[in-house]
C-alpha cells in the first residue's frame, strides 16, 4: 500500500498541486490528513481511491499499481521542428528516387505523379508515427511531458 501514497504525492506534486487543495478535491478537511496519507500513516478506503484518481486526473488502476503508467495524465509526444526537418529530408531524398527512378510501375503503367504523391504522402504519415512511438518508447519518464 506504500505504493499507493508515494503515486499520490507524486502525483500532486507534478501538478504543482498543494496539500490543501487536494484535500478539498477529496472532502477532507485540512491538509493534515493529506500528509497523513502520503506519509502512509492513514489506510484509504477503497471509495476515497477513487476520489483521489480523480482529483489526480489519474485512474484507479494506475494509483493501485495494477497499471504501468497513468493515461489520464499522460501528454502525448509531440514532433519538434528537428523531427520536423529529418522527415523533411527523408522525403526529399525518396521524392528524388521515385521521380528519377526509370520503369517504376503500377498496375503495369508508369508512376503518376500523383501516384508519387500518394507514396510520399503515406511515408511522411508513417515516419511521423514512428518518430513519436519512439519518442514514447526512448525518452526517459524524468524528461517526459506530463
Amino acid at each position: 500500500m506504500l505504493e499507493l501514497y508515494q503515486k499520490i504525492k507524486s502525483l500532486r506534486e507534478q501538478q504543482n498541486m498543494s496539500q490543501d487543495e487536494l484535500a478539498k478535491r477529496t472532502g477532507y478537511t485540512s491538509r493534515t490528513s493529506i500528509a497523513k496519507i502520503e506519509a502512509g500513516k492513514i489506510d484509504l478506503p477503497q471509495s476515497k481511491i477513487a476520489l483521489f484518481a480523480d482529483a489526480l486526473d489519474t485512474t484507479v488502476a494506475y494509483l493501485m499499481g495494477w497499471e504501468e503508467e497513468t493515461n489520464k495524465t499522460k501528454a502525448p509526444p509531440a514532433l519538434t521542428k528537428k523531427d520536423e526537418r529529418d522527415i523533411e529530408k527523408i522525403l526529399a531524398a525518396a521524392r528524388e528516387q521515385l521521380e528519377n527512378q526509370e520503369g517504376l510501375m503500377f498496375d503495369g503503367d508508369p508512376a503518376s505523379p500523383e501516384a508519387i504523391e500518394s507514396i510520399l504522402s503515406a511515408m511522411e504519415l508513417g515516419l511521423q508515427a514512428a518518430k513519436m512511438r519512439n519518442k514514447e518508447k526512448y525518452t526517459p519518464k524524468k524528461y517526459r511531458q506530463k
